[in-house]
């Protein structure tokens, strides 16, 4: 597990939720992931339809071997098609949080 993308709801939430993305991104980068982190691309593609991005993020959610879920996760359309594609693809898939404590744990007292 050495790339994650970071999937969640980002339509309809303040900023785009971007908060809760870049705080997940940096959390995993200290512990030392490769992040693909969706929202550091979005002012590139500013613009573009939901499904062209959807698209592009799914591009890039493909060359990762992990997903890691933000909460909320189950109210977005886009988390949904992102979380479906990874089963498919055999794609780890783990919650932002229990990836955070799973690590944490793993630090000796």
């Amino acid at each position: 597990m050495k790339r994650i993308y970071i999937s969640g709801p980002m339509t309809g939430l303040p900023g785009l939720n971007f908060c809760a993305f870049h705080c997940a991104a940096a959390q995993l980068r200290a512990l030392g992931y490769e992040v693909v982190n969706p929202a550091e691309k979005q002012s590139e593609t500013e613009g573009l339809s939901w499904e062209e991005h959807l698209r592009q993020d799914l591009q890039q959610m493909l060359t990762c071997d992990t997903i890691a879920l933000l909460p909320g996760w189950e109210a977005s359309k886009g988390a949904h098609l992102e979380l479906h594609v990874a089963h498919r693809v055999g794609m780890n898939v783990v919650s932002v949080a229990e990836l955070h404590r799973q690590e944490l744990e793993a630090i000796p007292a």
